[in-house]
């Protein structure tokens, strides 16, 4: 099988490392953007739109460029090397393909523009408090009426949700609280009365919120795919965005590799590079085994990531979850210890890898989730 990219996708990684290495390579300037209100660079969002990078997942039908997952992959790569801030990940890997996927060609015609030029940020509304990384535990209820639905509920950690123009925000129209069926989209605008928004910092420097609703009206045209059967599409968009944390994870990785071997090769102890220690060396390696392992996987969750078989593709993404989350706990924690006290200060990159890092391990579900997932599918090679 050839892994190799395409002149077209090779044009890609380069000009998105351009775009984004230099714009967070001094932390403090990265710090200085966290503190602004949206939490990120406004101005760089805006060269996200011009470079193509907001309408590269839609089809060329609907006004986009028609990227797959290998094109998704360079990009979230790219933004874990950069420790990049943009809601990508919230509007156009969750956000985005939830319309893509379930939308109305006119919802598309009409949302997809205003996605591709920066001028619409989406958020995607799911998680509850109580329903831990069980997609289908949503007590958010939505009460049908003459003119539409009204919606009910809390939502809380929704990424970039503080910042959003519009929210796709799941509610049980039907069945009990965690049922599979009974769950519908709705597409939401920020600014309609009863919704209110409390925006907060997360750990790893982006910005999370908490969605309370409180009697939203919104149309029957609000809704985003099939009315009672959100869940399938949920999970489809799960399994996306996923993949596109593996490959962020995997940008994460290397550079924090590389810059661990790095220190290695500079730090000085007893007169001598403390590189020239076998212990460490053997430590490095191991960090590179691991780092290749997740790459891998990476690939996997890439290639299955659009798998028609959801059976096959949860079983495939949660494998390639479980092996993401073990090496970046892995090189994560041997890069801290080789580093020493260095590596935890606000001042040096290692430690704000290491943050992402963590918290990519807990998103859309932590190892031991992944592999319940994994033994109820009967495994790997009996989910295919």
């Amino acid at each position: 099988m050839d892994f190799e990219f395409t002149d077209e996708q090779r044009l890609l990684r380069d000009s998105v490392d351009r775009l984004i290495g230099p714009a967070y390579e001094d932390l403090a300037h990265r710090k200085k953007t966290q503190s602004t209100p949206p939490g990120f660079s406004e101005e760089l969002w805006a060269k996200y739109a011009e470079l193509g990078l907001l309408a590269l997942p839609f089809s060329e039908e609907d006004g986009g460029f028609g990227g797959g997952t290998v094109e998704t992959m360079i990009i979230m790569e790219a933004i874990g090397r950069g420790l990049a801030l943009e809601p990508f990940f919230a509007s156009i890997i969750l956000g985005g393909n939830l319309i893509r996927l379930g939308a109305t060609a006119e919802q598309r015609a009409a949302l997809i523009p205003q996605i591709a030029d920066g001028s619409l940020r989406l958020a995607f509304a799911h998680t509850e408090p109580q329903a831990r990384y069980d997609l289908n535990n949503v007590k958010t209820f939505a009460q049908r009426t003459t003119a539409g639905f009204v919606l009910e509920g809390d939502k809380s950690v929704v990424l970039h949700g503080d910042s959003a123009t519009k929210l796709i925000i799941s509610a049980r129209t039907s069945g009990n609280y965690n049922d599979a069926t009974g769950i519908t989209l709705f597409l939401v605008d920020a600014a309609t009365p009863g919704l209110s928004r409390r925006g907060f910092p997360t750990q790893d420097g982006q910005r999370g919120a908490t969605v309370s609703l409180a009697r939203v009206e919104v149309p029957a045209t609000a809704i985003i795919g099939t009315l009672d059967h959100g869940a399938d599409l949920i999970g489809q968009v799960a399994d996306i965005a996923i993949a596109a944390l593996s490959a962020e994870a995997v940008g994460a990785m290397a550079a924090l590799h590389a810059l661990t071997l790095d220190f290695l090769k500079t730090r000085k102890q007893f007169g001598v590079t403390i590189g020239s220690f076998q212990v460490l060396q053997h430590r490095a390696v191991d960090m590179f085994t691991a780092l290749e392992q997740a790459r891998s996987m990476e690939y996997f969750a890439a290639m299955m990531a659009t798998a028609e078989n959801a059976r096959e593709r949860r079983a495939a993404i949660s494998g390639a979850k479980v092996q993401i989350n073990n090496s970046a706990r892995f090189i994560g924690q041997s890069a801290i210890q080789m580093h020493g006290g260095i590596g935890m200060t606000m001042e040096y990159r290692a430690g704000h890898y290491f943050k992402r890092l963590t918290m990519i391990e807990s998103a859309f579900g932590d190892t031991d989730h992944h592999m319940r997932m994994i033994d109820k599918a009967g495994g790997l090679l009996e989910a295919a």
